[in-house]
């Protein structure tokens, strides 16, 4: 269980970026709350909740489970956890932003 903790813990934080990111620089971005969802643009002010969202619930795994004292493995199943949700969103959001190519 603590494995699957420290996979969400990696991708609650990287999703947080992005939102973060966007937010704070006043611009609009993708969320699951847009209009067609996940595809549609949010405001910067439902991007920082989001944002701010997605670091609380990491911030609550990291409370309630063994990830930050578990040890490097669990440490390197985070970096999977936010590799992997790195790579479909880049992916995702790749072909949202630029259909053409």
């Amino acid at each position: 269980m603590s494995y699957v903790a420290a996979f969400f813990l990696g991708a609650f934080l990287c999703n947080a970026i992005p939102h973060l990111a966007n937010g704070l620089s006043g611009e609009p971005f993708q969320t699951p709350f847009a209009k067609p969802r996940g595809m549609g643009l949010s405001s910067p002010v439902v991007n920082v909740l989001w944002g701010l969202a997605n670091v609380m619930a990491a911030a609550a795994i990291a409370e309630f489970s063994a990830v930050l004292a578990g040890g490097w493995t669990l440490h390197v199943t985070a970096l999977l956890g936010a590799l992997a949700i790195g790579l479909y969103t880049a992916s995702h959001f790749g072909k949202v932003r630029h259909p053409e190519g």
